[in-house]
């Protein structure tokens, strides 16, 4: 093969990108992966993910020295935050990252080719000006910010969560348009360092989609923590001034409008497909009404060769999703028979306490008229959330009332995110509340509050 012939070329450089060029190079065929960024990781990596978590960790310590430490007998005096240098911080941690990635591709000896890729037929990819042929086109190229007609994105008063992750100053107010995951982390980051933040939410309530019961313990104890909430309401317009922003409120349900001044604004109202410049429409791939790529149950689009994988396709925009997609895919490529099971993808928010959950919520069993038991139990009465200062929340399993197997779980508290896992493990092999309840869990540990809502769906915690 020539220098410009591959078996799989991938367009796309971010979770899902990276990872199925990685997996393709390991089942031996030769890859390349096309991504215009100066580096590696897609959004994730570099204005997503992981930059967010950065900065999501330094403020939850700062907030704990200066408003939970004296509860342990531990006196902090003087503690001052220096954002010049947090962001620094988060930087550093992008660019190990992003250097991490480039590491893997030049083990697995994945060829990146640096640029924007366009499809120009179905096996071959123009990079630069430049036609490299493929067998295998994999679109990776992820999703970009939506934003509000009218109100137009400029990444210093009105910014998106990029640019979110990058301000100069800590702003009196922020108002975010967004009750959803990404609002509330961002928004969370920096009432921490001492913004006063409103959220403007269209719905009734924050975090839709997600069980009812954790949506309105997260109002309750973000709301405790210090945000203000405007829900079932829109923005209208939005006016640029010297000293900030003048925003147009209106009731979703339409009526009279009141003005909301504010020095920034965060746009946080969902994310779309990627899918610009790709010539997707000269060689004839299909694409939903939510300009998504439309793909078979195999990953492949309507032109035999062009697949599609990530936050570009259906499903939860999750960085996972998208990583796994691309293993499964790889593998298809290979000859093997992978599966994934979308019921079983969790989902996390990493507030402060974090919020996870996987498969049904209980108003999607009621809708769907499926019979369920719900085992509930807060982490108040766990000795280990105790000891951490942690108390906030509970986890609670859902599982079928006749057959006792575990349908889905919801959980909002300390590092829900991490246990989360147990549960998904547990439902991928079938498992029962029971099975859980049985199992064995260390004690002092946060584990043991999934184990306790286990028992709950029997009727028979232990400790409460």
């Amino acid at each position: 093969m020539a220098d410009k012939e591959f078996d799989v070329i991938v367009i796309g450089a971010g979770p899902g990108g990276y990872v199925c060029a990685i997996r393709a190079a390991q089942l031996g065929m030769k890859v390349a992966c096309v991504e215009k960024r100066e580096t590696l990781g897609g959004t994730c990596l570099n204005v997503g993910c992981i930059p967010s978590k950065a900065l999501l960790s330094a403020t939850e310590k700062y907030e704990a020295a200066m408003h939970e430490f004296d509860d342990m007998g531990i006196k902090a005096s003087g503690v001052k935050v220096d954002l010049k240098k947090m962001m620094a911080f988060k930087d550093s941690v992008v660019g190990d990252n992003t250097k991490g990635i480039e590491f893997l591709f030049k083990k697995n000896k994945v060829t990146w080719l640096k640029g924007a890729g366009k499809i120009t037929a179905a096996n071959s990819v123009d990079v630069g000006g430049e036609a490299y042929k493929a067998k295998h086109i994999i679109i990776a190229t992820g999703s970009d910010v939506i934003g509000l007609p009218g109100i137009e994105i400029d990444e210093k008063q009105i910014v998106s969560s990029t640019g979110a992750l990058d301000l100069p100053k800590v702003p009196k107010k922020m108002v975010v348009i967004g009750g959803g995951v990404i609002g509330l982390e961002l928004g969370a980051v920096w009432r921490r360092l001492g913004a006063e933040v409103e959220v403007i939410e269209f719905m009734d309530g924050i975090l839709p989609g997600m069980d009812g019961e954790i949506r309105k313990e997260a109002l309750k104890i973000f709301k405790k923590q210090g945000m203000t909430f405007r829900l079932s309401s829109k923005v209208t317009e939005a006016k640029k001034g010297k000293d900030g922003v003048t925003l147009s409120v209106e009731p979703a349900a339409g009526g009279k409008a009141e003005q909301v001044k504010t020095d920034v604004v965060l746009m946080c109202v969902g994310r779309k497909a990627y899918t610009d410049g790709l010539g997707l429409d000269a060689v004839g791939v299909e694409t939903d009404e939510r300009g998504r790529v439309k793909t078979g149950k195999h990953f492949e689009t309507n032109v035999k060769g062009i697949y599609a994988i990530g936050d570009v396709i259906a499903g939860p925009m999750l960085a996972h999703k998208a990583e796994d997609e691309g293993v499964i895919l790889a593998e298809m490529i290979d000859g093997q028979k992978p599966h994934i099971d979308y019921d079983l993808i969790p989902g996390v928010v990493y507030t402060h306490p974090e919020i996870a959950s996987v498969g049904k919520t209980e108003e999607q069993l009621k809708d769907a008229g499926i019979p369920y038991k719900a085992g509930k139990f807060p982490f108040m009465a766990n000795g280990r959330a105790r000891a951490m200062g942690s108390t906030d929340g509970f986890v609670k399993i859902l599982a079928h009332k006749d057959t006792d197997r575990v349908l889905g779980a919801h959980i909002i508290g300390p590092e829900a995110g991490t246990l989360i896992a147990e549960i998904v493990l547990a439902m991928e092999f079938g498992s029962s509340a029971e099975d859980i309840a049985r199992t064995c869990h260390a004690h002092p540990t946060l584990e043991e509050v999934i184990k306790e809502a286990a028992l709950a769906v029997d009727g028979r915690p232990l400790h409460i």
